[in-house]
């Protein structure tokens, strides 16, 4: 099977317009040769993206090398109840549901339904939509939703991808979904290089650089930030 999905997947990426570049330290040449080098898409991910791709917004999935690292991780860290917070067209909800055993659960939470529609229809194709609980709203309060049901404590792996303003609402409110020894990771901590130009001062640049700083400053986690896509911070709660 990996053999085929890997097979699978080279033939999609050089199908002209299905990929886009995410990672920011790469030329074009070398991304494509460390995801020939190194990618097992399963194909309804590589069809979901490149569905997403005709999209006008599709920079806003993540890239089959950031999935597939989520899914890495799930499978380390033995996880079993999973939060996707900000789901889009379902990339990151669908990577890790696959990866999670027959029993483990993924609730995503989005506000926009049309993007939900496409990621229930890839769920369905995948043959995961009963692991996947879709929670359509203000992420905020959702997670304020599952904390006042008993879910404190009780999530293993928590993804941020959402509106970055609200990161700091979205960080704390995880911390307290999130199991002791737990994971989170927050895409997009570097802005597209944004974060590190003194001279770029608007407000989305600006929030996440206070994220990055209040991340760095807690002695409740433990953090890498790593070079993957945008910027990938894995934090683990202590």
């Amino acid at each position: 099977m990996a053999i085929e999905i890997r097979a699978r997947a080279r033939t999609s990426l050089l199908k002209g317009n299905t990929m886009s570049r995410s990672n920011l330290f790469m030329s074009d040449q070398l991304y494509s040769y460390y995801l020939e080098s190194s990618l097992r898409e399963h194909p309804v991910l590589a069809e979901l993206r490149a569905e997403t791709a005709k999209m006008s917004n599709s920079q806003m999935q993540i890239g089959p090398e950031e999935g597939q690292f989520l899914a890495l991780l799930v499978k380390l860290i033995g996880a079993k109840r999973t939060l996707d917070i900000g789901v889009f067209t379902g990339y990151s909800s669908l990577a890790v549901a696959l990866a999670l055993p027959e029993n483990g659960q993924v609730i995503g939470c989005d506000i926009n339904e049309q993007w939900t529609e496409t990621a229930k229809k890839y769920w369905e194709k995948a043959g995961v939509a009963h692991k996947i609980q879709l929670k359509l709203g203000q992420a905020s309060a959702t997670l304020e939703n599952l904390l006042d049901e008993g879910d404190e404590n009780s999530f293993d792996f928590i993804f941020i991808d959402a509106d970055k303003k609200n990161y700091p609402t979205y960080y704390e409110l995880s911390l307290k979904l999130l199991t002791a020894g737990g994971l989170i990771a927050v895409d997009n901590v570097f802005q597209g290089g944004r974060v590190a130009d003194p001279n770029v001062n608007d407000g989305t640049t600006v929030a996440i650089r206070d994220f990055n700083q209040k991340v760095l400053t807690d002695n409740r986690v433990e953090l890498a930030m790593l070079p993957i896509a945008d910027g990938l911070t894995l934090i683990r709660k202590i």
